[in-house]
């Protein structure tokens, strides 16, 4: 079926999963939060060690993995428009339930860490998978825009939330809502924020009737030698070594970037930066994780997904170790430079995992193959966050968890460059 009126249509669909996703990206802000409550309660601030806001960045990354299974074939089931909706409802109910009591631990552990990262769960696969059905001629370019709403909410919150922008060459003031609300103040704001405009954005989803294809596309012989011949049911994925490597790759590269999300902001403030300089390389590494999306995406689309994959991995792995040895943190050039760097390779992984996936495993029950697919990042979000805390905590430094992730992201590239797609059997 190609209908050449309902081609319009579908980039509508790209708004509501730029809107949806701009609030989902929530959990990419946490490291401004973090600064809040590591901060002496003697300045004002509530006295939590590193490893204690980390396991509460490391809830909602688990959270949002695990529930993620569940919800992928809540939406192959129901569509994205129903549970995308409950997705957004559920992510601002944890921020306003925070907002009452934001210096309890394990309040904070229930309501950012477990029911808003429920929430993410819940609602992160539901654009990505009508996109995927939306522009099959554009699949790598297409899901990269898509999900890179999620880094471009994280630049807005941390901005927004933070002291506005301030790096070399550029100073911007805004709205400041920790300074004016408090924390408890700015939570609320934003549960309020999510609950609207990302319900907004999830009603304008929805799938392309069955056999839908562009008006005039038919796929190249290149696309034609990759489509996989059959759909898998997940039990069959689960079988393949290339359903693993691709799970082990994800743990490895992302655990690189949620390890440096959860601790920027305390990373540059330990290096002797300002709070402020501190708090824009946050929005920095933000921006261009959405960048990456489609940069990465693109990219894939010319040269094939795993051969990206390899390509990025290693050049995170290459600031990885430029952060120890070249000490880029002690300067706010040099920490722009690292948060661009990173957040550039790190965005990537959401535009090339869900791509491959759909490409080795098929279209049909896609949500919830890429949901266990997933996993590998649930996985990375307690790797990486954690083993930052324990070294600042008890190294007093976060070389080493710079290193870890170092070589994991080079094991990642090494798998990449051998992983080739499955061979399909009825």
């Amino acid at each position: 079926m190609s209908s050449g009126d309902t081609v319009g249509n579908r980039w509508f669909i790209l708004v509501g999963a730029l809107m949806l996703q701009l609030c989902l990206g929530a959990v990419y802000a946490w490291s401004v939060f973090a600064a809040e409550l590591e901060t002496d309660s003697a300045l004002g601030g509530f006295g939590w060690s590193v490893t204690e806001t980390q396991i509460v960045f490391s809830a909602a990354l688990a959270t949002f993995a695990l529930v993620m299974v569940v919800a992928g074939r809540w939406q192959d089931k129901l569509g994205p428009r129903k549970v995308a909706l409950v997705g957004a409802v559920v992510l601002g109910l944890g921020y306003i339930l925070s907002s009452f009591n934001p210096g309890n631990f394990l309040w904070l552990v229930l309501t950012l860490g477990i029911i808003a990262g429920a929430g993410i769960g819940i609602g992160y696969v539901c654009p990505i998978a009508a996109i995927g059905k939306w522009f099959p001629d554009k699949l790598g370019l297409a899901t990269g825009i898509a999900v890179a709403g999620f880094g471009a909410g994280a630049f807005f919150i941390s901005v927004l939330s933070g002291t506005g922008i301030d790096m070399p060459g550029l100073k911007i003031d805004l709205i400041q809502l920790l300074y004016n609300y408090g924390l408890a103040g700015t939570l609320l704001i934003w549960g309020v924020v999510f609950v609207a405009f990302g319900g907004f954005g999830a009603l304008l989803l929805k799938n392309p009737p069955a056999g839908w294809k562009p008006a005039g596309w038919e796929p190249t012989v290149k696309a034609r030698s990759t489509q996989v011949p059959g759909d898998w049911e997940r039990a069959d994925m689960l079988k393949t070594p290339q359903f693993w490597m691709l799970l082990v790759m994800f743990i490895f590269a992302a655990s690189a970037g949620l390890m440096t999300i959860g601790i920027l902001k305390l990373y540059g403030i330990d290096s002797g930066l300002p709070a402020a300089a501190a708090g824009t390389a946050v929005g920095i590494l933000a921006l261009f994780n959405g960048a990456g999306r489609i940069f990465w995406g693109w990219t894939s689309d010319k040269i094939g997904r795993t051969i990206a994959m390899g390509i990025m991995f290693f050049l995170q792995a290459s600031m990885m170790f430029a952060l120890i040895v070249l000490r880029l943190g002690s300067t706010e050039a040099g920490l722009t430079l690292a948060a661009a760097w990173i957040g550039l390779m790190f965005g990537g992984n959401f535009a090339l995992f869900p791509a491959a996936t759909r490409e080795f495993f098929g279209i049909r029950n896609y949500g919830g193959n890429y949901a266990m697919v997933f996993l590998g990042y649930g996985l990375a979000g307690i790797l990486g966050p954690i083993v930052a805390g324990q070294a600042k905590d008890v190294l007093g430094s976060f070389d080493i968890a710079f290193i870890v992730c170092g070589v994991l992201c080079i094991l990642a590239a090494g798998l990449a460059f051998i992983t080739k797609p499955p061979q399909y059997s009825s």
